[in-house]
């Protein structure tokens, strides 16, 4: 699964991806970027 990084300004490929769910119940995926490290997010 990709997700936008907004320091490297680029979709990248999410690293150690964990499933949950917000809130409102809707899931989400959430991991680190593979090439500097900044959380990853990305819903659905």
């Amino acid at each position: 699964m990709q997700a936008y990084c907004f320091k490297c300004r680029n979709k990248k490929e999410i690293k150690s991806p964990q499933k949950v769910t917000l809130k409102n119940g809707r899931p989400a995926t959430r991991g680190v970027c593979p090439t500097c490290g900044t959380k990853l997010f990305r819903i659905g």
